[in-house]
């Protein structure tokens, strides 16, 4: 195949005159296949279904000195403070294990800060004239609508292959309006970028001009390799403590893409002085989350090494989909020079960087051939790809003679918006 700015204008017009008519013919086909999140696809929600034959009788409910059906333990189950402690490399001390959704304890933390102020805060940041907060992007659509529902400007900066464009969080941080930053250090959403050690190190570095600044750091992803082995990962809370701003950092993570989604458990890492203050407000609006479930998953996972144990085995599910997606571009759209992309090795998505202009349109053609996927400008603070260019691909959820068919109308839609885009474009 032959590059397409390449190719001369009766080329490029034969071309599209052969791509519309695949396209139009995959449109025949009245497909309905989605892409659209990160779900883990059938055969690994069976593979975890043994989680609910755990707890069988009376006895099996009391554990760490307490019946777990009960009232009480509103930091979380002993145990599975523990487990989660030992997964992030933190002390069971920092740890405080919720219900079954990280994005809602990250929520709660947001929502805190602005009815009461953090444990460093002058005030609460609803009495602030404005709150500014950094985005990394691309990045994850629900951190940023979480931002956008507190009316915080959202300042958007640059990924890089080592993660954020750290010159550029060091220069916007000397602003005292600026309280945070969103971080996925561990196969970030949606490029896959694992942040480098030096990344790592001048995130903890930072010497934001607020005193309260926070670093949301979600580690969704920490144990999630589809490719190779499993990557240890810097522990972000001791090199806080180190940088003498122990409390500037909140970690998340969860069960949900090591278990259930709507079944799972989540957790978040802090200092024991955050901890504490915390748990103080959480006081008033819970009394306990749910400790069966908890119990549930210490039982099913025992410890780390029974959890990078299960991660092998998800790989073993997710790995063809990935390779089936990434074969699929650089077959088809690789030769052709209108999109780049990440070569992932865990995480859950593929992000491709299309030509200048045709994100939106590649996804509505999308659409109108039955495939389903992430919108456009989904992966930017305000839902606005200044490019309109990267779309985001989730190759879990369907099956992987689906996800060929969904991949094979992504790549020809794509082809069509770029020769579409390269027609409109004058000739010099």
């Amino acid at each position: 195949m032959k590059r397409y700015a390449e190719m001369a204008q009766g080329e490029l017009e034969a071309e599209r005159q052969a791509v519309r008519g695949r396209y139009e013919e995959l449109k025949g086909r009245k497909l309905s296949l989605n892409m659209a999140r990160g779900k883990p696809g059938k055969a690994q929600l069976d593979m975890v279904s043994g989680i609910f034959d755990v707890l069988r009788s009376d006895s099996d409910f009391i554990v760490d000195g307490m019946d777990v059906r009960n009232y009480g333990g509103l930091e979380g189950l002993p145990s599975a403070r523990k487990l989660f402690a030992e997964l992030l490399g933190v002390l069971p001390s920092q740890v405080l294990v919720g219900g079954n959704a990280s994005l809602q304890l990250m929520y709660d933390a947001v929502s805190k800060a602005f009815t009461h102020g953090l444990l460093r805060s002058e005030r609460p940041w609803s009495r602030e004239p404005e709150v500014k907060w950094l985005c990394p992007a691309p990045g994850y659509d629900r951190h940023f609508r979480i931002s956008e529902t507190f009316g915080m400007t959202m300042i958007t900066i640059p990924m890089t292959p080592a993660g954020p464009d750290m010159d550029a969080v060091e220069r916007e941080v000397r602003d005292p309006a600026v309280r945070g930053m969103w971080c996925v250090p561990k196969y970030s959403n949606p490029d896959g970028i694992v942040y480098s050690d030096e990344t790592v190190r001048r995130i903890a570095a930072l010497k934001p001009a607020a005193p309260d600044f926070l670093l949301m750091w979600d580690n969704a992803y920490c144990v999630h390799e589809f490719e190779g082995d499993y990557v240890p990962f810097p522990d972000i809370l001791s090199l806080c403590a180190e940088a003498g701003r122990p409390d500037m950092v909140l970690e998340f993570a969860s069960t949900s893409k090591i278990t259930l989604p709507g079944a799972g458990v989540a957790a978040a890492a802090m200092s024991e002085a955050n901890l504490k203050y915390f748990s103080k407000l959480l006081d008033v609006q819970v009394i306990s989350f749910d400790k069966v479930n908890q119990l549930r998953h210490v039982r099913f996972l025992k410890d780390k090494a029974g959890v990078l144990a299960l991660m092998k085995r998800h790989a073993e599910i997710l790995r063809p989909k990935f390779h089936a997606v990434l074969e699929a571009l650089e077959r088809e759209i690789a030769p052709l020079g209108i999109a780049d992309w990440q070569h992932p090795k865990g995480g859950y998505f593929v992000s491709v960087n299309c030509m200048p202009g045709t994100a939106g349109e590649t996804l509505r053609l999308c659409r109108e051939a039955g495939v389903t996927m992430t919108a456009a400008g989904a992966t930017f603070p305000y839902g606005r790809d200044p490019q309109d260019s990267n779309v985001r691909i989730a190759p879990s959820l369907p099956p992987v003679d689906e996800l060929k068919q969904a991949i094979d109308v992504f790549c020809t839609c794509l082809r069509l918006a770029a020769l579409e885009r390269l027609a409109a474009i004058p000739a010099r």
